[in-house]
């Protein structure tokens, strides 16, 4: 007979029945593990569990996002009627991706330079980085909404007339986007997603429905112009509020110093990072831009509608990248590249398997949500099982252009977001002709499925990782 296996040996737990105690564990030994567990859960410092908590900030801010957009866009909608509805959606796309690129990549390369100056102690370097980088976004922003402000003017004449207003007041958008991009960035590499994310997806936007849906309640026009003033006031409102607390933040965290500025360097570093970005926001809206000109701005509305409810899945990815990206930068200066491949590993997981529950739950109640829209917003239900095939797709390598970027390999980003959006452009020239929405949706589904294979094939063999959700999380010799 075998001797006891030490194991068996040892006296039970205080809280655990002895071996051969049949009866159930009382409630008051549950409640203890429960409560064991959860201070377990709260006591865990490590970096990995801190950037579980971020992420989960910065979803929770961008749900909240997503559920106000969602009123908000239904409540615009009804305000405003299809055909209003559907210009100021394409003016205001324009605005989302030239604001978003108006900064020139600094917001990102926020998360590269502050972690890497305060690793090595370069404090200097980085108070001139957390000013002067604001300072030279917002210029750059200006000058590019100036430049755009004079390309409505002269074709005034071969746009769509219904647009021309809009677009100038979207021109006033622009320099402030630019700020608020910078301080966001700053934001979200000090671990604050509150306040890099809460002031424009959550301010801004409940600003906006009040004053539209006052503007209907007395009778005032609520036509794209309208709803253009009132977001062009409400962005720069909430800019100059987020920079006013930004400011009090870093005065605890940074301490006074001499300041040394770095544009050339920090413009070296962003600029590539701004391509990669700039062929990623035309991925993005290529196909709402295409269909504005091929097809009505009731279709617009009605594609919008179907991808802004699939919106809250892509949350899920960008809340992972915004509290992770700076830790790719901070492992990898410090040579820890295993615990760097690691990490990732887990960033991966993190985005996949939520965004497949999330996406799964949205697709079992999207057409009853895209009925409070209005009627025959219905037909953009087929859209979002089209686009989401695409979204999961992303989410199965996660934020592995965030990874290549921060390590250096932002020429290949570059090439493959081009690709990507070159079949984006190209798919849309074909299909939004014979299919109408469906062409749009199948264009961008198509070309997020090349760009995530073509990047975990970058990654695989630039950098020896494993970046797709399924498969080993060692690094290649």
């Amino acid at each position: 007979m075998a001797p006891p296996s030490y194991a068996s040996r040892l006296p039970p737990a205080p809280d655990e029945p002895a071996r051969g105690d049949t009866d159930s564990p009382s409630p008051v030994s549950s409640a203890a593990r429960l409560i064991a567990r959860v201070r377990a859960i709260l006591a865990d410092k490590s970096e990995s569990r801190l950037a579980q908590l971020v992420a989960g900030k910065v979803f929770l801010v961008r749900v909240a996002s997503a559920l106000l957009a969602l009123v908000s866009q239904v409540l615009l909608a009804r305000f405003m009627g299809a055909y209003e509805f559907g210009i100021y959606i394409y003016v205001w796309t324009w605005v989302l991706m030239i604001g978003a690129l108006s900064d020139m990549g600094l917001s990102s390369a926020a998360r590269r330079f502050i972690p890497e100056y305060t690793e090595l102690k370069a404090f200097d370097h980085l108070r001139g980085f957390i000013a002067g980088s604001r300072w030279l976004a917002f210029g750059i922003a200006s000058a590019i909404g100036a430049v755009g402000a004079v390309g409505v003017w002269l074709l005034q004449d071969v746009i769509n007339h219904y647009t021309v207003i809009p677009l100038y007041l979207a021109c006033l958008t622009i320099p402030i986007y630019g700020l608020v991009q910078t301080q966001a960035g700053i934001a979200q590499s000090y671990d604050w997603p509150n306040l890099a994310l809460m002031p424009f997806y959550i301010w801004r936007q409940l600003a906006i429905t009040v004053a539209m849906g006052a503007a209907w309640l007395f009778g005032a026009p609520t036509d794209a112009v309208t709803a253009m003033i009132v977001a062009v006031a409400t962005t720069w409102l909430v800019t100059l509020g987020q920079l006013v607390m930004l400011e009090r933040r870093l005065k605890r965290k940074v301490e006074p110093g001499p300041k040394t500025y770095e544009p050339k360097t920090w413009l070296a570093t962003s600029l590539p990072i701004f391509v990669v970005e700039g062929f990623y926001l035309l991925l993005t809206y290529v196909d709402i831009l295409m269909l504005e000109q091929m097809r009505s701005p009731q279709d617009v509305a009605v594609y919008y509608a179907g991808a802004r409810l699939l919106a809250i899945v892509a949350f899920v990815y960008f809340a992972i990248a915004g509290a992770t990206t700076h830790k790719f930068t901070q492992y990898y200066v410090a040579g820890d590249k295993e615990r760097l491949a690691t990490f990732f590993k887990e960033t991966t997981r993190w985005t996949f398997w939520p965004s497949l529950a999330i996406c799964a739950v949205i697709l079992a109640f999207g057409y009853p949500l895209l009925g409070l829209f209005g009627p025959n917003f219905g037909e953009g239900y087929v859209v979002m099982f089209i686009l989401a095939v695409g979204m999961l797709a992303r989410a199965a390598v996660g934020p592995a252009e965030r990874l290549l970027n921060m390590l250096g390999d932002r020429k290949q980003c570059a090439s493959i977001y081009a690709l990507a959006f070159a079949i984006n452009l190209a798919l849309c020239l074909v299909l939004i002709p014979r299919l109408g929405i469906e062409g749009a949706a199948i264009s961008t589904s198509t070309a997020l499925v090349v760009e995530s294979i073509m990047l975990y094939v970058t990654a695989k063999r630039r950098l020896g990782f494993h970046v797709f959700i399924v498969g080993s999380s060692k690094r290649s010799p």
